[in-house]
C-alpha cells in the first residue's frame, strides 16, 4: 500500500462498461515526511473519499483485490480514509481537527 492525498476528481463520459458507475479520484503520492512527490495516480475511490483527504491506495494487481474493483480494468484503488498517521512518534497527520481542516505537517 502507498499513503497520497486526493487532489483532484476525473470524470470519463466514455469508458469501459466494467467502469461505470466507479468515482475516480487525482492522487498524489505522499512521502513519509508529508511531503507531496512529483507523481499522481488515478484511482477507483472505494471507500467515499474526498479532495483533501490523505488515503491510503494499492496499485496493480492489488488494486483489483476489493470487492468494488474485482475483475476490473483498474490499476490503482483508494482503499482506506487516513484518521491518523505516525512517523517515529511524530504526527504526521490527522483529520481530528475541527472544523475539518485536515493538517499535514510537513517535518
Amino acid at each position: 500500500m502507498l499513503i497520497g492525498k486526493i487532489v483532484g476528481t476525473l470524470v470519463a463520459e466514455q469508458k469501459d462498461p466494467k467502469l461505470v458507475g466507479t468515482k475516480l479520484l487525482v492522487v498524489r503520492q505522499l512521502d513519509v515526511k508529508a511531503r507531496e512527490t512529483e507523481g499522481y495516480v488515478i484511482a477507483a475511490d472505494t471507500v467515499g473519499a474526498g479532495v483533501g483527504e490523505v488515503i491510503l491506495y494499492a496499485t496493480g494487481s492489488s488494486a483489483r483485490q476489493t470487492l468494488a474493483t474485482e475483475n476490473k480494468p483498474i490499476d490503482a484503488t483508494i482503499m482506506a480514509i487516513v484518521d491518523t498517521w505516525e512517523v517515529y512518534g511524530e504526527v504526521m497527520y490527522t483529520s481530528n481537527c475541527s472544523p475539518c481542516d485536515n493538517q499535514l505537517v510537513v517535518r
